[in-house]
């Protein structure tokens, strides 16, 4: 007899991803004159401004006896711990002053750091590279540099609107980032009158491909089922409409929507907080319905909609997590969930041997589904 074709069994393992860029706060929240704590992958942070305005981003721990800094005193450009006085530069860390030493001590106060981390304002959010962890007894040192710049919404025009909005999620960052991008939910989490109901399932095919460090959604013409969709053709009078989809680790959905000389963007993160709590983060930019007065409020409000839809699931998702059940994947609808799986094990792989990362990927992919 043929072996049967059994969905696959998947256990999330909630391992968070080092050496990439996480939004930690929104820039709005982010004053001068003021310390303001984060937590990102179980660390604390403390997060501020400098007297110019600048961000950045400290391990909320002195190297001394590990008193929390962000109950110290800062003058917009050191930050002094609240325990004995040790005084940190803000933007590396570097140690400053050690008030108790007396002067024929020599201890070399500038080869002291604190944890200190790159930090970039962009599209509204304090993003924080978090790098690979030091090895065992290396002690504080210099903070690392950032390979490349943090993420940011893709914009076609010069000119556009933009909003963001933020949720929390009582689960581990694989269930958000799987959540995130699973295709068969909608119709049943999702249903309004102005989107779309149950009674309009139908069978999709989509294309798609391997990009570095993840995969994309070809270039599409959006879903029959969606009123918004609709709307939009009229109000563009565009020939077709086209939106592309891609997903990169560690946790970056980012989606172009095109019609005609309209466009609209979205870059979507699931930040991993602890191992079993994450938050989204959605920035979009557009210049559909710039005219409108409360556009950015509307679309808010409808993302918002969403967002709380996908976090109440969550939540109820979370009380069946904590009885450790058995998961499992299925094709096609789940085969996204498993590209992430994949390439997360690849990439960690290709960190432990130091050889190029082998993507899960071979070449283009068709997946079809009813939703």
């Amino acid at each position: 007899m043929p072996e049967l074709d059994l969905p696959q069994r998947q256990a999330t393992d909630a391992l968070m991803l080092t050496g990439f860029w996480y939004r930690a706060l929104p820039a709005d929240q982010v004053h001068r004159h003021r310390l303001h704590k984060a937590m990102l992958l179980e660390m604390p942070l403390v997060l501020g401004r400098d007297r110019l305005g600048q961000p950045f981003a400290m391990r909320d721990a002195c190297p001394h006896r590990g008193m929390p800094l962000n109950s110290g005193k800062f003058d917009g450009e050191q930050l002094e711990c609240p325990y004995h006085g040790w005084t940190f530069d803000v933007h590396n860390g570097q140690c400053q002053k050690i008030p108790s030493l007396t002067s024929d001590q020599t201890l070399k106060v500038d080869r002291i750091y604190a944890g200190s981390y790159p930090c970039e304002e962009q599209d509204g959010f304090i993003w924080v590279f978090i790098p690979d962890p030091s090895p065992q007894g290396a002690g504080f040192a210099k903070p690392a540099e950032a390979p490349d710049a943090a993420p940011q919404v893709e914009k076609i025009t010069g000119k556009y609107k933009t909003a963001y909005l933020t949720a929390n999620m009582p689960v581990s960052i694989d269930h958000g980032i799987i959540g995130l991008m699973d295709p068969a939910h909608g119709p049943f989490v999702h249903q309004a009158w102005w989107w779309r109901t149950r009674h309009s399932i139908h069978e999709k095919k989509k294309n798609f491909e391997p990009i570095p460090n993840g995969f994309r959604m070809s270039a599409h013409t959006p879903s029959s089922n969606s009123a918004p969709y609709k709307l939009l053709r009229l109000y563009a009078d565009a020939d077709s409409i086209t939106t592309t989809i891609d997903f990169t680790l560690p946790n970056i959905r980012s989606e172009s929507i095109r019609a005609g000389k309209y466009w609209f963007s979205s870059l979507t993160t699931v930040t991993p907080i602890t191992r079993s709590h994450c938050r989204i983060d959605v920035v979009a930019c557009w210049n559909i319905f710039r005219w409108l007065p409360l556009g950015p409020e509307l679309l808010k409000f409808v993302f918002s909609k969403f967002v709380e839809q996908d976090r109440r699931t969550m939540e109820m998702q979370a009380e069946g997590l904590k009885h450790n059940p058995h998961l499992m994947l299925i094709d096609d609808a789940d085969r996204p969930a498993k590209w992430y799986f994949q390439l997360k094990a690849a990439h960690l792989e290709a960190k432990r041997t130091g050889q190029p990362m082998k993507h899960p990927m071979s070449g283009p992919v068709t997946l079809k589904w009813r939703s």
